[in-house]
């Protein structure tokens, strides 16, 4: 306590900068819609998107700073809260709402219309927004000390370097300029691979690393301890659980492979055996450990309400300092009631009043949950999908036991699912921007309502992309796979239909409660067991540099921690170009490719400009 006590933000309360002005605001209701539809088409593409929160501070600070001329941390603080909101929301829709266009196609339904889309996220952004706030004070505040929140920080680092001198600066800004190239290499020219991995002739594990810098930066940040457990979780997955899937079920084929293990692991690999089975694993273990994370929080969660609903009784002006205000919770409750009223009898969206109070009671547990667990691990490895299949699994048996197994119910799980997924992602990147806030000093209430115009923002125009890309390549084709939507069809049908692979999910539950009996914090294994071991790999790299430099000195640490956070920005801004030009048919692939061994070469570069950067970079006089 003493330590909370102690901290103080770089602008301090009692100042009063410009926060709200209609630069801040036009400019970070554009860097929501580009950012919402250049990771609508990724995460179409690949499955996964990227936290658009460090790029989004990065193009504040020179449209405010640079452009502008204008000299407010605060105000680039807020372009960087609103433009973040849309990469959010366009993760969410993307996992769950082609699921919709998939059954139209096959003739199962009608295509969803682009104002239920529009109502389905904007929904999905509201509650994401609501839900966060009552939770600020537990999470951001009274956990400073704890939960480092690796983009938040990040971000903060990136809007300070602008502030303080030409040295953090120019650190800053190396990371995100060396970062920008490599992953232009990667996966702009396609000179090298992304990833690479050692697999072994009898024996049907796998392991290796991505080779990418933000990937990297998020184990320097987040530190050996976390990056630890994630690595744990994919061993256990990539180096026991496969093999033995294998070994034993050789012969077997089982749902949802639609044929024989052996036969599928031949042709795709471990990948294909990750794929089909280990995401089941995963998403029980998460389910798991989303409840005891949320039990453990309990006492922490009712107290933070009782104080917000102690609060209903005073303005917010009169009685909290600036840095304390939020929104009022006379206001918030009634929203999220009529909200659920909404979703209720809005004929757009396909859920009855039981789906409702579903939307609301899940909606709370993966907002805690996802705000807590970014907190650890960091929003660019929040895997929102991950809750979205566990809320499936739930909502379609409720909804089984409730309705017939017909397609209304299946499209209501859906509209669940997208929901939820939306909630999830939202509450992660509202809680990194309100980190970011409380560092740099902003006022938490005007950053919730710069959420609010991000999320509304993006919701409006997330239809449009969807029916704009479904005309042109047409979802589950080889442009635009929507894998993360696929599973998520997937599943609804494997509930409807009884073909679920139950045995996977309860292995998946119970792996997580003997880990939790173990004393290892179970959230960072669970998301270990669900990501790829590649990626878990290349965030224990950057877990080992931190170790390697614990011991070094403050300034070395904190020179690590700024270069990283400049590669985050780097990555991700390079990252959003090269979808846009995907987006407009523009390929830089280069017909010549360097294999894995020049992948080698490329990561061992990557670890010698982190440490030149931060052990080998010499403290100022």
């Amino acid at each position: 306590m003493n330590q909370q006590k102690d901290f103080k933000p770089y602008i301090s309360a009692k100042q009063s900068l410009s926060e709200f002005t209609p630069a801040s605001v036009i400019t970070g209701i554009l860097l929501a819609v580009i950012f919402g539809a250049a990771n609508a088409y990724l995460g179409l593409r690949v499955g996964l998107t990227i936290s658009a929160s460090i790029p989004a501070a990065v193009v504040a600070m020179g449209v405010i700073r640079v452009l502008l001329r204008k000299n407010s941390i605060l105000e680039s603080n807020i372009v960087q809260t609103i433009g973040s909101a849309g990469e959010s929301v366009a993760a969410g829709a993307i996992f769950t709402l082609p699921a919709l266009f998939l059954w139209a196609g096959e003739g199962k339904m009608s295509t969803p219309s682009i104002l239920e889309i529009t109502l389905i996220t904007l929904a999905g952004g509201l509650l994401g927004v609501f839900f966060m706030i009552p939770l600020r004070n537990s999470l951001i505040v009274k956990e400073h000390h704890t939960l480092p929140y690796p983009e938040g920080s990040a971000c903060a680092e990136v809007l300070l370097a602008g502030e303080e001198g030409a040295s953090n600066a120019s650190t800053v800004f190396a990371g995100m300029g060396i970062s920008a190239v490599f992953k232009f290499i990667v996966d702009g020219l396609k000179l090298f691979p992304g990833e690479i991995s050692l697999r072994f002739k009898h024996f049907a594990g796998e392991i290796g690393t991505q080779i990418y810098p933000a990937v990297l930066s998020v184990g320097y940040i987040c530190g050996p301890r976390i990056a630890s457990y994630m690595f744990a979780g994919g061993i256990i997955s990539w180096m026991v659980l496969i093999p033995a899937i294998v070994l034993f079920g050789s012969q077997l084929t089982l749902y949802p492979g639609m044929e024989p293990i052996g036969q599928l692991y031949e042709v795709g690999g471990a990948s294909a055996i990750w794929s089909s089975y280990i995401r089941y694993i995963g998403a029980g273990a998460l389910a798991t450990g989303g409840i005891i994370s949320l039990v453990r929080s309990l006492p922490l969660i009712f107290q933070t309400f009782r104080d917000s609903v102690k609060g209903m009784h005073l303005t917010n002006d009169s009685t909290a300092k600036r840095t304390d205000q939020n929104l009022d919770m006379r206001i918030i409750l009634p929203c999220i009631g009529l909200i659920a009223l909404f979703l209720w009898l809005v004929p757009s969206i396909p859920l009855s009043l039981p789906s409702a109070f579903l939307v609301i009671i899940f909606g709370f547990f993966f907002s805690a949950v996802s705000a807590r667990m970014v907190g650890l691990v960091g929003s660019s490895n929040n895997p929102v999908s991950g809750m979205a299949i566990a809320t499936l699994l739930f909502s379609t048996i409720i909804l089984k036991t409730l309705k017939d197994t017909g397609i209304g119910s299946m499209q209501a799980a859906i509209a669940i699912g997208s929901i939820i997924c939306i909630v999830a992602a939202i509450a992660g990147d509202t809680s990194q921007d309100l980190k970011t806030g409380f560092l740099l000093g902003a006022t938490p209430k005007k950053q919730q309502i710069g959420e609010l115009i991000g999320v509304t923002s993006a919701s409006l125009v997330i239809g449009g992309v969807l029916y704009l890309l479904n005309a042109a390549w047409g979802f589950g084709s080889e442009q635009l796979g929507a894998p993360q939507a696929t599973l998520m069809k997937m599943i609804v049908e494997g509930v409807m239909e009884n073909n679920l692979p139950w045995a996977l999910v309860f292995i998946g539950v119970f792996l997580a409660i003997a880990v939790e009996i173990l004393g290892i914090p179970v959230l960072p294994f669970a998301i270990g067991v669900y990501l790829p071991v590649q990626l878990n790999a290349c965030i224990m790299v950057g877990g080992l540099l931190r170790l390697l430099l614990d011991k070094k000195g403050d300034f070395k640490i904190n020179s690590g921690i700024l270069y990283c956070s400049g590669m985050i920005a780097g990555e991700g801004l390079a990252g959003i170009l090269l979808a846009i030009l995907a987006v407009f048919g523009i390929d830089l692939a280069l017909p010549v490719n360097g294999g894995e061994f020049g992948s080698l070469i490329l990561f061992l570069l990557i670890i010698l400009s982190v440490l030149k950067f931060s052990l080998w970079k010499k403290q100022p006089h």
